[in-house]
């Protein structure tokens, strides 16, 4: 049996400065600190937190007074910042600078006067932090699909312009972008594209292995967004996929008569984790590791100055 590494694979730059913000911020304050929703998407890395000193909660109401606050890298509505500075003096922002750019975009697009259409997932914490970003909440539509594209009905006279949630599938948000596009020929495109190069470069590493793979192993948890983007083209090409959060959730079955496995990591799993997958495949017979060549990322997002 064969495993094919992809690459790039794990930890993204977004990532990395959330953790490394509330570590920073146990080391500065002690225990505890209260972070607002999952500071990323993956159990090791909330579990790790938390026996380090990190309180997850929900919601603000659900923090005492006077304590360190983090807000997750998936960002925050308007509201919860505004709760939160009602709290507490020291909070800090975890956010992904490329979720705070979308933010940006919405705001400048409604201070325009437009009507922005937010492409993303239903529920997911950046899409409620991204809708929330004004009090003008009919300003922002959500749209999942191309389905929801048919009950909008805008006239020539509104301005328009769309945007995305950072962690959707590439190939799936080109093709609801087509379809606003022809049902809105004048729609406005954000000036950059809004899925993040994380998200992407991860995409597009599952493809370059997944036609030699006959299995693909995605190492994240199951609420990670573009975790499970990556288990679906696999999924796409009729090939047997698993999201594993570790090696102890592979079932032997799986492997039953496979000469190559794929594995790849979501942007919030830890390689330690990705490492503890190959040497499960050795140890089930693997006599070949490969790391697949993909693009190099260089992108680091500083932590805040008062956490340095």
């Amino acid at each position: 049996m064969k495993v094919l590494l992809a690459n790039p694979r794990g930890f993204c730059a977004g990532v990395e400065r959330a953790i490394g913000i509330v570590e920073r911020a146990l080391e500065k304050h002690g225990s505890p600190i209260y972070v607002r929703h999952e500071v990323v998407h993956n159990k090791y890395v909330v579990n790790d937190l938390k026996n380090k000193g990190a309180v997850f909660v929900d919601e603000i109401n659900q923090i005492p007074k006077g304590v360190v606050v983090v807000f997750s890298a998936h960002g925050v509505s308007q509201k919860v910042k505004n709760q939160a500075q009602s709290m507490t003096p020291t909070i800090y922002d975890a956010t992904c600078p490329l979720v705070t750019k979308v933010h940006k975009e919405v705001v400048r697009r409604q201070k325009q006067n437009h009507q922005v259409i937010l492409i993303g997932h239903d529920g997911h914490p950046e899409v409620e932090g991204t809708l929330g970003q004004s009090s003008d909440t009919s300003s922002i539509s959500l749209v999942e699909s191309i389905e929801d594209i048919e009950s909008l009905d805008y006239q020539t006279e509104t301005s328009l312009s769309y945007t995305s949630q950072t962690t959707l599938s590439v190939d799936d948000t080109k093709l609801i972008v087509e379809a606003l596009e022809t049902k809105f020929p004048w729609i406005q495109a954000p000036k950059k594209n809004d899925i993040c190069y994380a998200t992407q470069n991860r995409q597009d590493s599952v493809k370059a292995i997944i036609e030699d793979a006959e299995v693909l192993i995605v190492i994240g948890s199951k609420n990670s967004s573009n975790s499970n983007r990556l288990r679906e083209i696999a999924e796409k090409k009729q090939k047997p996929a698993y999201l594993i959060d570790r090696a102890n959730d592979i079932n032997s079955e799986w492997l039953i008569g496979v000469d190559s496995v794929g594995v790849t990591a979501g942007a919030s799993a830890p390689e330690v984790l990705v490492q503890e997958v190959v040497n499960y495949l050795i140890d089930s017979g693997a006599k070949e590791v490969v790391e697949v060549d993909g693009s190099n990322e260089s992108v680091h997002f500083p932590v805040p100055s008062t956490l340095r």
